[in-house]
């Protein structure tokens, strides 16, 4: 399977990293509740853009499997999904 899409994932988390980073001085500034959870809000919708990209790579990895390795491509698909739900 490929991981074309690594790089963007990295870059993602990166983000995502620092966000985290800016909640917790926000935390230690004493900013209000409704503020902390607006941006851990933000952190879990950008975590989820993550899982996206990832599902989009394991989908296009089955797209571009030879023959037989789509069966081992789409069992990793599947058990992307089901951690998701």
């Amino acid at each position: 399977m490929t991981h074309h899409k690594l790089p963007e994932v990295e870059k993602r988390l990166a983000r995502i990293e620092g966000h985290v980073k800016g909640i917790r001085k926000m935390i230690d500034d004493g900013k209000s509740y409704p503020e902390i959870v607006q941006q851990i809000t933000a952190v879990r919708a950008a975590l989820d853009g993550a899982i996206g990209v990832i599902i989009e790579d394991l989908v296009e990895g089955i797209n571009q499997a030879p023959h037989g390795k789509r069966r081992q491509a789409t069992t990793e698909l599947k058990d992307a999904v089901s951690k998701i739900l």
